[in-house]
């Protein structure tokens, strides 16, 4: 029951920010650049990001409605992290459909995601809100941006080494992933007009259930099935990634045949990932991301009661139930 609920308050805000993305970033001259950019943008998916953002504001009193533009331009940078990085893994598929630069080529992908990225900060000066509240929430997706890169740039860096140590791997996980939800959670408050003590507290709310979506996220990749993740299952596995799971499984001195190779046979993927399930690998890092997320509602107690602080504290529970 609270599950529908909470599909029915994202699907409503994420019409919202739909309606917004039409006027923020239409497709015009020239068409190619426009459609490349929006490829991602209208694939689907819950705009949890965006949605986070507009619930923020809501349980500090602000006007959903009135901050859509600030949740576009989170949903954009968020897409053109996803174009960029499809690029750096040469993934073929994204949400079901080929990878932007799969289509547009690596060139017109590049170009596509920085445009995203400079319309994200374009939406967010049309925010009719203060202007230092928009200024304090420029510099608050500015800093974020550095931040995601410092993290994909980490996650490369790993590939490269023999081992990964799990702090290394939640400090990765937290600027790649964290603190866009951090940034969100907190743009909401901001721009709401909620005192530093709650922008604070939002923040660490976002950037703990962001951490514990990704490594949701991991589970996914090894326990969806292919219909639901849209792209091939244990593809972290055969790419080598070195997420929590395995770094678990290694410090236990589990072997994983398929670790690393791209050509193993979805046989051999399938028999990993029942060598995982019962190393406890693939529970240790589920139940990693239920701390990160219980640790993140309790910094909602700096709201007061509310629906919108009741609606964040589910869409955290949300965020880790999901099945993709």
């Amino acid at each position: 029951m609270v599950r529908l609920m909470m599909d029915k308050e994202l699907e409503r805000r994420a019409a919202l920010v739909s309606r917004a993305i039409e006027h923020f970033l239409p497709v015009v001259h020239p068409r190619g650049l426009y459609e490349a950019g929006r490829h991602l943008v209208d694939s689907g998916g819950k705009r949890l990001r965006p949605s986070m953002l507009l619930l923020a504001a809501e349980a500090v009193g602000g006007d959903a409605a009135t901050l859509a533009p600030a949740a576009v331009s989170i949903e954009l940078i968020h897409n053109f992290t996803l174009i960029h990085d499809d690029i750096m893994d040469n993934a073929d598929v994204r949400r079901g459909r080929a990878a932007v630069h799969k289509l547009w080529g690596v060139s017109g992908a590049i170009l596509a995601g920085d445009t995203l990225y400079s319309k994200a900060f374009q939406a967010l000066g049309m925010t009719p809100a203060r202007p230092e509240l928009i200024l304090g929430a420029m510099n608050v997706l500015s800093r974020t941006c550095t931040a995601i890169c410092e993290g994909q740039w980490l996650d490369i860096e790993f590939e490269k080494r023999q081992s990964v140590s799990e702090d290394e791997y939640m400090e990765m996980i937290e600027k790649k992933t964290g603190v866009l939800y951090g940034a969100s959670a907190s743009m909401g408050a901001l721009l709401a007009g909620g005192s530093d003590r709650v922008v604070k507290g939002l923040e660490e709310f976002g950037r703990l259930t962001g951490m514990g979506f990704q490594l949701q996220d991991d589970v996914l990749d090894l326990t969806a099935p292919e219909s639901v993740l849209g792209k091939r299952r244990g593809g972290d596995l055969v790419e080598g990634k070195k997420t929590l799971i395995m770094i678990h499984a290694m410090s236990k001195g589990v072997d994983v045949d398929v670790f690393g190779r791209k050509d193993a046979t979805s046989e051999q993927i399938e028999r990993a990932i029942t060598v995982l399930e019962r190393s406890g690998s693939i529970e240790y890092a589920r139940s990693r991301a239920w701390d990160m997320v219980e640790a993140g509602k309790k910094a909602l107690d700096v709201l007061p009661d509310s629906p919108a602080k009741v609606m964040l504290h589910d869409l955290a529970d949300y965020m880790i139930r999901r099945r993709y």
